[in-house]
């Protein structure tokens, strides 16, 4: 009875790794230049933005951080260090967007994340997290400069 119990297991085993196959679409110049591992994954790193403990009446000062927001996400953008960025709606956890980094390493993004003013000045505050993802993830801001009607 062990016998035949090994015999199934190791049939499953030889079947389940029969099932996975090589992709007849894979580019390998493609995926060796995103970075991207054998399943066209990388690590990312996940940012949340969340509101900050520094509170700013005066409506000039907060507008020029929150420009400053804009413009800086618009330099990672183009140095290709930041491959998504957007707001979140209205929650109960203080959550105002995120963001994901083209970088490795949660010391890479925070010193990245200091370069944001609305950061530097307490405004918004991040929670950084390690995120696996699709390699081809950078590749998609190309295509949404001609899918943008106005610019920010």
């Amino acid at each position: 009875m062990k016998f035949i119990l090994l015999l199934l297991l190791f049939c499953g085993f030889c079947f389940s790794a029969n099932c996975q196959s090589d992709n007849p679409n894979y580019d390998k110049l493609l995926a060796d230049s995103l970075g991207g591992d054998d399943y066209g994954m990388k690590t990312y790193i996940f940012v949340i933005l969340k509101t900050g403990p520094n509170k700013i009446e005066d409506k000039t000062v907060l507008d020029s951080l929150f420009k400053g927001h804009l413009e800086n996400i618009g330099r990672l953008a183009a140095n290709g260090k930041l491959v998504v960025a957007g707001p979140l709606g209205k929650n109960d956890k203080t959550y105002r967007g995120i963001f994901i980094l083209n970088v490795k390493t949660n010391e890479e993004a925070n010193t990245l994340l200091e370069t944001d003013p609305t950061i530097k000045e307490k405004v918004l505050e991040a929670e950084v997290f390690k995120w696996y993802g699709s390699a081809a993830l950078p590749i998609y801001l190309p295509y949404h400069d001609k899918i943008e009607k106005k610019k920010m």
